[in-house]
């Protein structure tokens, strides 16, 4: 397994590429540099158009106690129309570990997901390695922050940038596959799309 390093937090410019049965109007990329790059990462998965994530679950083992520990394995954002917040949601996931169980879902009252921060463990050497542990979300409008109900290995990193004028409408996410003998981690990073 490598090494992580600790890089500040960015917001990137993507071209406006059409995403099959999602969004065509994505133009920013969030991203943090707090994680560990262990795995592959997924496809990534959009809001359908004029849907926006309002909220979100992640999916999460708990302590194996003398078991080998993966933590945080998913995350999905719930999508509202921006039309009619009250109708009804649709969901939105890339990559998932096999390991855990789904946790409620948290809202934003008002708003969108916006911008994240993720608690991560780094590598811990001949030791359990769990990789990102949890996440958390600033609500757009009220500046509102969702915590998720994680694992609490590990440190808080820094926050995203936020989406500029527009809001958190797709997700792509990197896991580590099952290593059989060895040690898992599951989800080891997330980068989240922005739609106008």
């Amino acid at each position: 397994m490598q090494q992580f390093g600790l890089i500040v937090s960015h917001v990137f410019l993507l071209s406006l590429t059409p995403w099959v049965g999602g969004q065509s109007r994505h133009s920013y990329e969030l991203r943090v540099r707090y994680s560990t790059d262990w795995g592959d990462w997924g496809h990534a998965d959009m809001c359908p158009e004029g849907f926006y994530a309002s909220g979100f679950s992640i999916k999460v083992e708990r302590k194996q106690g003398n078991g080998d520990d993966t933590a945080l394995n998913g995350v999905r954002l719930y999508c509202v129309n921006s039309n009619n917040r009250g109708g009804p949601h649709t969901t939105v996931e890339s990559s998932v570990g096999r390991w855990g169980e789904w946790t409620p879902v948290k809202w934003c009252s008002s708003g969108y997901l916006a911008s994240f921060m993720l608690r991560v463990e780094p590598s811990q050497g001949s030791g359990d390695d769990t990789s990102v542990n949890n996440i958390k979300f600033i609500c757009s409008g009220s500046g509102a922050q969702l915590e998720g109900d994680g694992m609490e290995w590990g440190s808080w990193g820094t926050w995203s940038n936020k989406c500029p004028k527009s809001a958190i409408c797709g997700l792509k996410t990197r896991v580590e596959a099952p290593q059989g003998d060895g040690d898992d981690t599951a989800l080891n990073d997330v980068e989240f799309f922005c739609c106008k």
